[in-house]
């Protein structure tokens, strides 16, 4: 993997960007579908209650879910981006949950129901879902859609240490992220990265170590990056509650931003900056800004600090696989 990329004028390369260059349209919006897949760190197949920052509202049994079928969730979701965005492409996004939590029988019957909706408009599949739930068939399942349309896995790497995976009940380890993510050598499949900033006990250099550890895997075409909240419903609310530890500000989040970015290898395609919480769920950190106005804040720093993705890259850079 060489050192080439296309770095927009935000000093980043840009998923938006990316999308408009890709399918030469204004707008491709993704259009989420929960397919009603559980989790085994849930149900009980490796743990109950989760990892300690999910919301335990999103724990509904699959069996008692009343949701729209996947065909008009599609179609629903291409509908209301129409009208409210005037967006012209598509990408299919299981979204919710762990979506290659079940057979393959049931997984392509799930992703072909979605994709046959409206083959003229979507331009892609996008699943989301644990490293503990791949394996080679479900892998040779997601490749055969490769030559029909844009696919990409989204799964977590919410810390490389194991230390803190088993701190906030993650229910696997970096190892198996690892093997996960290994699946994908020689793969037409994109793999999509989020990983967590911020969990107790974490420093900043630790924390800038997930980047060394991202740029050593050329199968990565894209990450998120999110910040820690705490958020109500889950295992973490309660204990910040009684015990409230340090979270990132808005300022100091960016001032990280701005040490990891140049540190990213520059043909990653950064698909989120920050996460955000609804509003009525959220506990801490309240920026007291809207979704807009934060990434203008951060466009807005890391312009003015003449940040430029992979900068500071060097493709030699030690790997931090080593899991405290």
């Amino acid at each position: 993997m060489g050192t080439s990329g296309t770095v927009d004028r935000k000093g980043y390369n840009n998923y938006g960007t990316f999308l408009r260059d890709k399918y030469n349209v204004q707008k491709v919006y993704k259009v989420i579908v929960d397919a009603g897949f559980s989790c085994p760190n849930r149900d009980g197949s490796k743990g109950f209650g989760g990892c300690t920052y999910c919301n335990t509202d999103s724990f509904t049994p699959e069996l008692s879910r009343k949701l729209p079928s996947i065909t008009e969730q599609v179609l629903q979701g291409i509908e209301r981006a129409q009208r409210a965005y005037k967006a012209e492409r598509f990408i299919v996004y299981f979204q919710p949950n762990t979506n290659t939590y079940g057979t393959v029988e049931y997984l392509k019957k799930c992703y072909d129901e979605a994709l046959a909706v409206a083959p003229d408009v979507i331009v892609g599949l996008s699943v989301g879902t644990r490293p503990d739930c791949l394996n080679a068939e479900k892998v040779i399942l997601l490749e055969s859609y490769c030559d029909r349309w844009d696919v990409d896995v989204e799964m977590g790497m919410e810390s490389i240490y194991d230390a803190t995976l088993q701190q906030i009940n993650r229910g696997c380890s970096h190892k198996e992220f690892v093997d996960a993510v290994a699946l994908f050598a020689h793969s037409p499949i994109d793999l999509c990265i989020h990983t967590v900033f911020g969990f107790p006990g974490e420093t900043n250099e630790m924390m800038l170590q997930y980047i060394h550890e991202i740029n050593r895997f050329p199968q990565i075409k894209f990450v998120k990056f999110h910040h820690l909240h705490i958020v109500e419903g889950s295992i973490l609310g309660v204990h910040y509650k009684r015990n409230p530890f340090p979270l990132f500000t808005l300022e100091a989040y960016t001032n990280l931003l701005c040490q990891l970015i140049p540190l990213l290898r520059p043909d990653i395609i950064i698909q989120r900056l920050f996460g955000i919480s609804d509003w009525d769920l959220l506990i801490a950190p309240n920026w007291g800004l809207k979704k807009t106005l934060i990434q203008n804040y951060m466009d807005k720093e890391i312009s003015n600090r003449n940040i430029i993705q992979g900068a500071a890259y060097h493709f030699d850079n030690p790997s931090s696989s080593k899991s405290e």
